[in-house]
C-alpha cells in the first residue's frame, strides 16, 4: 500500500481559463478590443491600414506610450502623479532655453532635462512619504507650480524654435533595410534571454515553469508581432527611431519588473506596503524611485514631442494644467490593464494602452470627425476598459482592488 502511494504519480493543477484570464490572459480583452477598433476603421477607411498610416499610427503613439510606461511605475506602488504632463513640458522649455540662448549642445541639454525631471519626481515623493501629504494634492499643486515656470522660461515669443539644432533629427530618424531587421533579431534575443531568466528563476524556486506556455509561445509571438510590424514599417521608411527608443524604455521596464528585486518591491509595496515595510522594504524609497522614473521618463517624452513639433511653447506638455496629455497618459495606463489602485500591472500595459488611444484618435481623424467627439470616445473606452476588468474579476472571484 505504501508503495502505491510512493508510486502514484503527482497530481497536475490544470487551471481554468477564468484563472488565466485573471493572470496571463489578463491582456486578452484589451488586445480584443483592439483588433476589433482596427477592423472598424479599416472598414471606414481605405488608408487606416496602409504603411504609412500604420507607420504614422505608432509615431503618434509614442510619447503617450512612454508618459504611460513612466505613470505605471507610480501605479504599481498605489499612488498618482498629476504632475507628470507639467515636467514633460517644463523640463522640454529648459533643454530648448539652454540649447537656443546658451548654446549648449543638445548632447548635454537633453540629459540635463532627464535628470531634473527625474529630480522633481523625486522630491515630490519626499514630500508625500516624509510629510504625509496625498500624492493626487501634492502633484496637482506641483503641476500648476510647474505650469507657471513654463510660462516664465519661455520668451516673448512664447516659443522656442529648434529647427535647426540637431534635436530634430530625433523624429526624421528611420532605420530601413538590412538594419530594421538587425534591430529586430537583437530585440527578439534580448527578449528570449529576458524569458529564460525568468523560466530560470522560477525552476530555481521550485515553482511549476511549462516550456510551452511560459517560453516557446512567448518568444514565438513576439518573434511574430516584431516581424509583422517591422515588415509593415519597412514598407514605408522604415523603423521611426522614437519608435525604437519606446521599444527598448518597454524592454528595459519589463526587465525591471520581472527581473530585479526592485521590481519585485513595486509589486509588494503596492499591494500591502504595511507588510512590505515589516519585512524590511524600504517603502519611502521605492516610491521616490518610482516617482523618479515617471518624471525622468516624462523628460524624454518632452524631448521627443518636442523633436517632432520644432519647438517648445506652452503648448508643451500639453499646456496649463496638462490638457489631454495627462488624462491620456493615465487613460493609456489603465487601459492597458494597470490598477489604479497599486500591485497589479505588466510592462504592456503601456504599449496596448497607447495603441488603443492612437487607434481611436488616428480612425477618428481619418473618418473627419471632430476632436470633441474623440475625446468622447476615449473616455468611454477608458470607463469600458476598467469595468470589464472588473466584471471578470467578480465573475473568477479574484479581487486586486
Amino acid at each position: 500500500m505504501a508503495e502505491a502511494i510512493k508510486s502514484a504519480p503527482p497530481q497536475v493543477h490544470r487551471r481554468s481559463f477564468g484563472d488565466l484570464l485573471t493572470r496571463d490572459l489578463r491582456a486578452l480583452p484589451i488586445v480584443i478590443g483592439l483588433v476589433a477598433l482596427w477592423v472598424f476603421f479599416a472598414t471606414q477607411s481605405d488608408v487606416f491600414l496602409t504603411a504609412r498610416n500604420l507607420s504614422n499610427l505608432l509615431v503618434q503613439s509614442t510619447v503617450v506610450g512612454i508618459m504611460a510606461l513612466g505613470i505605471m511605475f507610480v501605479l504599481l506602488v498605489k499612488e498618482i502623479d498629476l504632475s507628470i504632463a507639467a515636467i514633460n513640458g517644463v523640463t522640454s522649455v529648459l533643454m530648448a532655453k539652454l540649447i537656443v540662448e546658451a548654446g549648449l549642445s543638445p548632447w548635454f541639454a537633453v540629459p540635463i532635462a532627464i535628470l531634473l525631471g527625474a529630480l522633481i519626481g523625486s522630491l515630490s515623493a519626499r514630500w508625500v512619504t516624509f510629510v504625509g501629504v496625498p500624492s493626487f494634492v501634492v502633484t496637482l499643486g506641483l503641476g500648476l507650480a510647474l505650469n507657471g515656470l513654463q510660462l516664465i522660461l519661455l520668451p516673448a515669443t512664447a516659443r522656442y524654435s529648434l529647427n535647426g539644432t540637431g534635436l530634430e533629427k530625433i523624429a526624421l530618424i528611420n532605420i530601413g533595410g538590412i538594419w530594421s531587421w538587425v534591430v529586430l533579431a537583437i530585440g527578439i534575443l534580448s527578449f528570449a534571454g529576458l524569458v529564460f531568466s525568468e523560466a530560470a528563476s522560477r525552476n530555481k524556486a521550485g515553482l511549476e515553469t511549462p516550456m510551452m506556455r511560459a517560453v516557446v509561445l512567448p518568444i514565438a509571438a513576439a518573434t511574430l508581432f516584431g516581424v509583422i510590424v517591422v515588415s509593415i514599417l519597412s514598407a514605408h521608411k522604415g523603423i521611426p527611431l522614437i519608435v525604437l527608443i519606446f521599444g527598448i524604455l518597454l524592454g528595459l521596464g519589463g526587465y525591471i519588473l520581472k527581473q530585479t528585486q526592485f521590481g519585485l518591491y513595486l509589486y509588494a509595496v503596492g499591494n500591502n506596503d504595511e507588510a512590505a515595510r515589516r519585512a524590511g522594504v524600504k517603502v519611502h524609497r521605492i516610491k521616490m524611485a518610482a516617482f523618479a522614473i515617471a518624471g525622468g521618463v516624462a523628460a524624454l517624452a518632452g524631448v521627443i514631442a518636442a523633436s517632432r513639433t520644432l519647438g517648445v511653447g506652452v503648448f508643451s506638455g500639453g499646456g496649463v494644467g496638462g490638457g489631454t496629455l495627462l488624462l491620456e497618459s493615465i487613460a493609456a495606463a489603465v487601459i492597458g490593464g494597470v490598477s489604479l489602485f497599486g500591485g497589479r500591472g505588466s510592462i504592456h500595459a503601456a504599449l496596448l494602452g497607447a495603441l488603443v488611444i492612437g487607434t481611436v484618435s488616428n480612425g477618428l481623424n481619418l473618418m473627419g470627425v471632430e476632436n470633441e467627439i474623440r475625446l468622447i470616445v476615449t473616455g468611454l473606452l477608458l470607463v469600458l476598459a476598467v469595468s470589464i476588468d472588473k466584471l471578470i474579476e467578480k465573475a473568477t472571484g479574484q479581487q486586486s482592488f
